[in-house]
């Protein structure tokens, strides 16, 4: 396992990490949460041997390969995907050259009962394992499978790193993380660039997957499915927690409820000892008593209240410039790259205070249209035209990224304010949780999350009339998300959201928009009314591509009748039960985990019973585990 004992990491004056400990075991699979700039990203550094603590040491175990995927890309731009993905496999070379020179050294030795020897023979046979484990024999395959789960079409393997994205190369570089198959995968925003269809695969992947996973991720839904521990940083503390992310949250509640309690009767308990000492203290007869007392009362081990970092970036966007009534309006659009069709016959009009949202698979043409709307790409035929007295706010999906990595946070500000409003530069940073020595930082060191807030104070030094936001809560934590939302629903200007957050987009717009088929299709009302509309449960059934609900067009109308429904719904609903009594199942394990971890739980009268329960607990949830496996397996077979 890799142990980090009593890490101290400072940045200036403010303290990242304070004499903090904690431990990964070979199998564990770990969600890291905290607030932006908590240190999620530094500790991820950190146990991948990229910086230094300022205090305290790690211990890696021995001959261990530890793997981070960061926001950072390390690609050859002229090596096409597929080669890019087999530098995974370069480690095999090694592994075979170590294989080669102990096979050597043992067929050398004769002393067949020493402790080197079987030393030699034991590592013999951890390579080869560990050669077994990486299925050396059908690499490119391996590849190819890795590369089409993360989304790529078979002709695209060939084509040159460069011809993509820098969303679809962060795919590529996670696959070569993904096949180099390190004992201990590290992984820092791993969904942020995937569309569902990636999501569900990789959710899949690293489930399975036999080594350490250790994941930042805002994808809750990710969290919960992926990871079994939970790890807090705030204000420089890490808080184990033997739970995904939704019963971590009720465990949180619960210990931070439970420990606010007993600070009050404590402080109860001070007080009134504190009156009876001062009663007796000058009296002769008691004094004695009262000395005692307050030895007693010295000695009291006193409970701290954790503090809670409640700090949150202040966010209010200015009063728009009216416009036009009409904002923007698409005639006939039609987008073509190459011979790939993206949008087709469009014909779209946006009014002055409208709010919108656009939803729909990757690759549907959300973010092209908004890229049309605001100018940056020309329709390939009919015409966008904007309305009178216009001004454009807008953030990109990639739009922390494009930041200049040399500047400081001042400097990125500065270039892009307006002579009028350079001298609240500093203040407007303030809102945004960046202060003191905060603000002479470099860009290249800020967390994803950093950026992001950047990025969105960058936005607030130009007015504007129609604000289009393209994934805009993608690095943003939950207070965050929050705040930004709060804004948005003050703002008064027009608004157009492209997200896949449900919770974001619960309340916020009044008229959504899917992009489904080259299309548009129109549905009056939030993200919940569309939702109902289309009878699906969730934004990721939206974003699946193989979803087929009640009054969707198929192309095999005639296979979906009542019966197939119904039929349907039942696998259904059997996978749906079986997943909630797992999950009550692991709520209850994870109960029983955190009392059986008070070093005080075998003095508990009844530690034997609760032991016995739990053993019956893990015993009940592999049975259930297999219920759900049948019942899941079922519906794939008929959905197949």
């Amino acid at each position: 396992m890799i142990s980090a004992t009593n890490i101290t990491v400072r940045y200036g004056d403010r303290v990242l990490f304070d004499n903090v400990s904690l431990t990964i075991d070979k199998q564990d699979k770990i969600g890291l949460v905290g607030r932006n700039g908590a240190g999620k990203s530094t500790l991820l550094h950190i146990l991948a041997k990229r910086r230094l603590p300022d205090k305290g040491q790690v211990r890696w175990p021995k001959d261990a390969r530890v793997v981070l995927l960061t926001q950072d890309l390390s690609l050859d731009p002229n090596a096409t995907v597929l080669q890019e993905a087999m530098k995974a496999f370069a480690d095999i070379q090694q592994i075979e050259a170590k294989l080669e020179l102990l096979q050597e050294q043992i067929a050398e030795r004769t002393d067949y009962e020493s402790e080197s020897y079987q030393a030699l023979l034991d590592k013999v046979a951890q390579l080869n394992e560990h050669l077994s484990y990486m299925d050396h024999g059908s690499a490119e395959g391996q590849a190819e499978r890795v590369l089409r789960g993360l989304g790529f079409a078979p002709e695209e393997l060939h084509r040159p790193v460069r011809t993509f994205s820098g969303g679809w190369q962060m795919r590529v570089e996670l696959a070569r993380i993904l096949l180099s198959r390190p004992d201990y995968l590290l992984l820092d925003e791993p969904t942020n660039h995937l569309d569902i269809e990636a999501i569900l695969w990789l959710e899949g992947f690293l489930k399975q997957y036999p080594g350490a996973v250790v994941l930042i991720s805002h994808d809750k839904q990710f969290l919960d499915n992926v990871t079994r521990r939970t790890i807090e940083i705030e204000l420089g503390k890490v808080y184990d927690y033997k739970a995904s992310w939704s019963t971590y949250l009720k465990l949180r509640a619960e210990r931070r409820e439970k420990l606010q309690a007993a600070y009050e009767n404590q402080q109860r308990l001070i007080a009134q000892r504190e009156r009876t000492i001062n009663r007796f203290i000058a009296k002769a007869t008691k004094a004695r008593m009262a000395q005692s007392m307050q030895k007693q009362l010295d000695k009291m081990e006193r409970i701290e209240v954790e503090q809670t970092d409640r700090r949150n970036m202040k966010l209010r966007f200015a009063p728009a410039p009216r416009s036009g009534q009409v904002v923007a309006e698409a005639k006939n659009l039609s987008k073509y790259y190459g011979n790939k069709r993206v949008l087709e016959g469009i014909d779209l009009r946006i009014e002055r205070g409208q709010r919108v949202a656009f939803v729909g698979q990757n690759g549907q043409g959300k973010t092209t249209l908004a890229r049309i709307i605001v100018g940056e790409i020309a329709p390939t035929s009919g015409e966008m035209v904007l309305g009178h007295h216009v001004q454009i706010g807008y953030y990109a999906q990639s739009q922390s990224e494009v930041l200049d990595t040399d500047e400081t946070v001042l400097q990125t500000m500065e270039r892009q304010a307006p002579e009028a409003l350079r001298p609240r530069v500093r203040t407007i940073l303030g809102s945004f949780m960046f202060s003191g020595e905060d603000v002479d930082k470099k860009v290249r060191v800020l967390s994803g999350g950093e950026r992001a807030r950047l990025a969105l104070a960058c936005l607030l030094l130009k007015p504007f009339n129609l604000l289009i936001l393209d994934e805009p809560t993608n690095h943003l934590d939950i207070p965050a998300k929050e705040v930004l939302k709060e804004a948005l629903q003050q703002y008064d200007g027009t608004l157009i959201v492209i997200s896949h957050d449900r919770d974001f987009l619960s309340g916020l717009t009044h008229r959504t928009i899917e992009f489904r088929d080259h299309r548009l299709h129109e549905y009056l009302g939030d993200i919940n009314y569309f939702l109902e509309k289309r009878q699906l449960d969730n934004m990721r059934q939206v974003e699946q591509r193989r979803v087929h609900p009640v009054g969707q067009q198929s192309s095999k109308k005639a296979d979906y009748g009542p019966a197939w429904y119904e039929q349907r719904k039942r696998l259904l609903r059997a996978v749906q039960n079986a997943e909630r009594k797992i999950e009550r199942m692991e709520q209850e394990l994870a109960s029983l985990e955190v009392q059986m971890a008070d070093p005080k739980f075998y003095e508990h009268p009844n530690h034997r019973q609760l032991l016995k329960q739990y053993q019956q607990l893990k015993e009940q949830l592999d049975q259930a585990m297999e219920a759900w496996e049948e019942a899941q397996t079922k519906l794939e077979d008929f959905d197949g």
